[in-house]
């Protein structure tokens, strides 16, 4: 299960490029204060980067404490639900994206912003998405 969230972690964190970077920050202060002994002991050395954090306390997994293992699930938790709030809106979207957004490269919130700012425009789809998960 801890190789899993660690995973799922890492995934989110990825995919988190499309969202605003208080959320990423956000999680990952959440991680870094309930893991805050297992960085310290086991991962002090370790250079930030690359995934290298996570690797960390990926290898020392059986190490963790419940603490540490709640901050890594709750993060997998807000993860997923950010990816599938996501995927609805590029679901819902897919023909705002094309038309509206096409230029634009993914990344940093860059699609989400053009999609607001196309805001009236937008099919009701689209808009009903962006309604449902609180971006609008």
């Amino acid at each position: 299960m801890k190789r899993t969230l660690i995973v799922l972690i890492t995934l989110g964190i990825m995919s988190l490029l499309f969202t605003n970077a208080s959320a990423e920050e956000n999680l990952v202060q959440s991680v870094a204060n309930g893991c805050k002994v297992e960085l310290e002991k086991y991962c002090g050395n370790v250079t930030p980067g690359d995934g290298r954090i996570l690797a960390c306390l990926y290898a020392h997994g059986d190490k963790l404490s419940p603490k540490c293992e709640y901050a890594l699930y709750d993060a997998a938790v807000q993860l997923e639900r950010a990816v599938a709030a996501l995927s609805y809106i590029a679901n819902e979207c897919d023909e705002d994206l094309d038309r509206y957004c096409g230029a634009v490269a993914p990344g940093e919130g860059r699609l989400l912003d053009c999609l607001k700012k196309k805001g009236k425009q937008l099919t009701k789809r689209c808009k009903q998405a962006l309604k449902d998960v609180g971006l609008k």
